[in-house]
């Protein structure tokens, strides 16, 4: 009787392709990149915009009205994400993106109501404030100061996360 086996005896076939290699991501420097710092500067430049914004929009005579003081609130959101990138915390770039995402759009529309009421050369000075927010946006949406930020440069156990079991 012949003997029947599960396998065959034929090989199996294989591709002509090599198997996709598992690819690691590319080492992290280890020092704060350069434009860190920079990204940092330019965050305090949109800081200082912000409280000058709100130097022009106050009152003398009334208290601080509630739109004097939300360019003041940008401002400290401004000096604290640019600290934060300079240390390298967690999705600090995100913060420092956001407030001169907002800077740029406020000053655009500053510029285009400038433009409508006929004031060319105020006009050009507000495209001139748009130095800082925009330089800071380049630098802080670049991948050296992303994976600077980023929340995986952390270093974690191999063991975190991982429920062992109890022996008892």
């Amino acid at each position: 009787m012949a003997s029947s086996s599960s396998r065959s005896r034929v090989a199996a076939r294989r591709s002509p392709r090599a198997a996709p290699r598992r690819q690691q991501p590319p080492p992290r420097p280890a020092g704060r990149p350069v434009l860190a710092p920079f990204a940092a500067v330019f965050g305090v430049l949109v800081a200082a915009e912000y409280l000058w914004l709100a130097w022009l929009l106050r009152d003398p005579e009334v208290g601080t009205p509630w739109f004097v003081a939300v360019p003041e609130v940008l401002a400290v959101l401004a000096l604290a994400g640019a600290v934060l990138v300079v240390l390298g915390r967690a999705r600090a770039w995100v913060l420092l993106a956001a407030v001169s995402v907002v800077l740029v759009l406020c000053l655009l529309g500053t510029a285009a109501l400038f433009g409508v009421l006929g004031l060319g050369a105020v006009v050009a000075q507000t495209l001139l404030l748009l130095v800082g927010p925009l330089g800071c946006l380049v630098l802080v949406v670049r991948r050296p100061v992303r994976e600077w930020t980023g929340p995986a440069r952390a270093t974690r156990s191999p063991d975190r996360g991982r429920r062992t079991q109890r022996t008892g």
